[in-house]
């Protein structure tokens, strides 16, 4: 969940090479967050509870950096709070609680395989419902994306139907996540956006699974890293901390200060380094893997949020990110190949 399109004011200066270097780096810190959560999902935390801790946190977070910088910004009109509740609560605390349950049961790459066919889902939107013209390529995105998971069954592994259905929940939910960022309150700006996102969404866990019936005693315990990192271990605190300030507060910072420097669709096409990193981190720590034909589906997916637009030069970067995509994959083949590490772990 990071590359919505976001109501951000250009900076008055630009300077493109630190725009990428901060939506690369908000990529990069999502993508690691991913597994951290799924330590945290092995331990016994429930994906409701681990939901309403991440929520709580960011909007602690946003809100008191709102109120030392500049308290006004989180005023808001009476006829908006239905849009900022929808956004908070089909947006923000769905698309997170069904990406935990996805990757409780699936591999993390094949759940943000199937979360990103989200963009797919907003291009064919604007097909269909709003008669915009959009590439032929998103059917092949869609078409590979399901061979993915065929291919993946087809060599021995096996896939979590729940986990599927949750997978397609997180894929609505973050269609309608980036429909309602780019459109339900645009004169509002990106942090008050996500503050009032984040305060709606807490309020929503907070009614569903009251905070007094929090289980606070499992909070101190030790719990191992899993995988290749089995035998060191971090208290559940600690791993929740990360999730909330580096996996959370910070990368949704510096998405919103890329927009300032580059254009949306461009930090779109960065962002979407994710899944890929997502997938090589699950590899080295938890011994998870992806098929090529899924990483081509990944490529596919980004697709959706370039479905509108012939520009050269975001088509230079689609070639970049293919090339990387196909890099990185090779990359794994080669190590896995002589240690039989090559298989997806559930």
């Amino acid at each position: 969940m990071s590359e919505a399109p976001l109501p951000v004011e250009p900076a008055a200066h630009r300077h493109v090479r630190l725009g990428y270097i901060m939506a690369a780096s908000a990529a990069t810190l999502w993508a690691v967050n991913g597994t951290v959560s799924k330590v945290i999902l092995a331990s016994g935390t429930s994906s409701i509870r681990l939901t309403e801790v991440r929520s709580t946190g960011a909007l602690v977070g946003l809100v008191l950096v709102l109120l030392v910088r500049d308290p006004s910004r989180l005023r808001v009109r009476m006829r908006d709070l239905p849009a900022l509740a929808l956004f908070g609560i089909c947006g923000l605390a769905f698309v997170q609680w069904f990406y935990f349950l996805a990757i409780h049961r699936l591999a993390i790459g094949i759940a943000l395989l199937v979360q990103y066919l989200a963009p797919l889902l907003v291009a064919l939107w604007a097909r269909f419902a709003l008669h915009e013209a959009v590439r032929q390529r998103i059917w092949l995105a869609l078409a590979l994306g399901g061979l993915g998971l065929i291919v993946d069954v087809g060599k021995g592994g096996t896939i979590s139907t729940t986990g599927l259905v949750f997978c397609a929940g997180a894929a609505v939910t973050y269609a309608l996540y980036r429909l309602l960022a780019e459109h339900a309150v645009a004169d509002l700006g990106a942090l008050p956006l996500l503050a009032w996102g984040f305060g709606f969404a807490t309020l929503f866990w907070t009614v569903t699974a009251p905070w007094w019936s929090f289980p606070a005693h499992r909070v101190g315990a030790d719990v191992s890293l899993l995988g290749h990192l089995a035998e060191r271990h971090l208290p559940i605190w600690a791993l929740m901390a990360w999730m909330i300030v580096p996996g959370t507060i910070v990368p949704f910072f510096l998405i919103v200060s890329a927009l300032r420097h580059l254009p949306a669709t461009r930090v779109a096409i960065i962002a979407m380094v994710e899944p890929v990193v997502a997938t090589v981190v699950a590899w080295a720590w938890l011994g998870e893997s992806l098929s090529s034909v899924q990483l081509a589906g990944g490529v596919g997916g980004s697709d959706g949020d370039r479905a509108r637009s012939n520009c050269p030069l975001e088509r230079s970067w689609h070639v970049i990110f293919l090339t990387c995509k196909a890099g990185i994959y090779c990359l794994q083949r080669w190590v896995t190949r002589p240690i039989g590490l090559g298989r997806c772990t559930r």
